[in-house]
């Protein structure tokens, strides 16, 4: 092995110095409880309400407003397990689309079980929702619309101002999972309008295990965990103060550096997407081509498996993905390709390369290189391949 590259930041990303340096001092020496009324707990209670603010107006909100949880998992189901219970009076009906994380897919069918009714809307073959299904998929039943900001496997980016319009205009709740949205695209909930949007630390240099749940004012939503008051009575459980304040210095990098970030990943992104397929037959990049993920690479390559495409880059250094992590484990081809029109084939031949601040142009050129040798070989044991090459390129 001659290096190691990571491109896998959609799935976790390393955390920053400045990060662990601020989170430090809150495992030993600051370590009181938040709740606790003696000067150790008001130590405790100041850092939390400091963290609060800086992520509060990173996104346009008010601190009252911002929900501590232990990542974006939790706060989708929060998010629409308490809307949908909080407002059965109201109505059993949920709106969301098909290439949803799976945290809002099984939330969905989970309540579906529960006496709620839920639309799946469809996105075109670049993975962007059809903005008059919905509008017509809408009725008097509707309380909650669900609709992540930004794809975690095809990077494709979402309409939300006009979905949020929608919305609004017709008296639903509308909640966008924006955990690969923040630090990658600017965000500021009032400009956008959604009602809940949720967050995770680990995906921009942060802690793992914390994430927080945007609630604008008004909205009613159940609490999540009963036992305490904690997070103004609607979260119960003892505030994760280390990594929430490492969450809070992970969100203020990333807004003091937006946009050198988004120009180191984009030039990168397109250098490495490029170079694939310029330099690789019968392959498709995946999602939008331009309304993307700055980092994001998703292909397909015909003939040959994804597992095998991974297992020997890894074999070379080079750490990429299937898809979300969360179902990494998983022998099902991705339901979001599945979505945007892809054959079982097509999909189970995908690759998904996220870049990040540590990665260079030498590690692009370094997996481009390895790559077009590895999908070459694999290749040379397929048959099919063997039945069809010189032809016309059919992804």
């Amino acid at each position: 092995m001659n290096r190691k590259v990571y491109l896998d930041y959609s799935a976790t990303t390393p955390m920053k110095k400045e990060v662990l340096e601020e989170m430090m001092p809150y495992f030993s020496e600051k370590f009181g409880n938040a709740s606790s009324i003696h000067s150790f707990g008001r130590e405790a209670k100041k850092a939390l309400d400091i963290a609060r603010d800086k992520i509060a107006k990173a996104i346009g909100a008010d601190f009252k407003e911002i929900f501590f949880t232990s990542g974006g998992s939790e706060a989708d189901n929060w998010a629409i397990k308490g809307v949908a219970f909080a407002n059965r009076d109201k109505g059993n009906h949920i709106i969301t689309s098909k290439i949803e994380h799976h945290a809002v897919l099984h939330v969905c069918e989970y309540l579906e079980k529960h006496g709620f009714e839920v639309t799946y809307l469809d996105v075109d073959e670049y993975g962007v929702v059809d903005l008059e299904q919905l509008k017509n998929s809408i009725t008097d039943k509707t309380i909650l619309i669900s609709i992540m900001f930004v794809n975690n496997e095809i990077g494709t980016i979402q309409p939300i101002k006009e979905i949020a319009k929608i919305a609004k205009e017709r008296g639903v709740y509308f909640h966008t999972d924006a955990v690969q949205a923040l630090g990658n695209v600017p965000i500021d909930v009032n400009d956008l309008g959604v009602d809940l949007m949720n967050f995770s630390a680990h995906k921009i240099y942060g802690p793992k295990g914390v994430g927080a749940l945007y609630i604008r004012k008004g909205v009613k939503i159940h609490p999540h965990i009963h036992g305490g008051a904690q997070e103004r009575k609607k979260r119960a459980g003892t505030e994760n103060i280390p990594g929430i304040v490492g969450f809070a210095k992970a969100v203020e990098l990333a807004v003091e550096n937006l946009d050198s970030h988004i120009e180191h990943v984009r030039k990168l992104r397109d250098r490495l997407i490029d170079g694939v397929l310029k330099n690789i037959d019968y392959v498709r990049l995946n999602g939008h081509p331009e309304n993307r993920h700055p980092g994001n690479a998703n292909f397909c390559f015909e003939f040959i498996e994804g597992e095998s495409l991974l297992l020997s880059l890894d074999m070379v250094g080079i750490a990429g993905s299937s898809g979300s992590a969360c179902t990494s484990g998983s022998l099902d081809p991705s339901h979001v390709l599945m979505a945007i029109g892809l054959s079982h084939e097509i999909a189970h031949g995908s690759l998904r390369l996220t870049v990040g601040d540590f990665t260079t142009e030498e590690d692009i050129d370094y997996t481009i290189q390895q790559l077009v040798k590895i999908v070459d070989r694999l290749r040379q044991m397929s048959p099919l391949y063997e039945k069809v090459k010189g032809g016309q390129n059919n992804v």
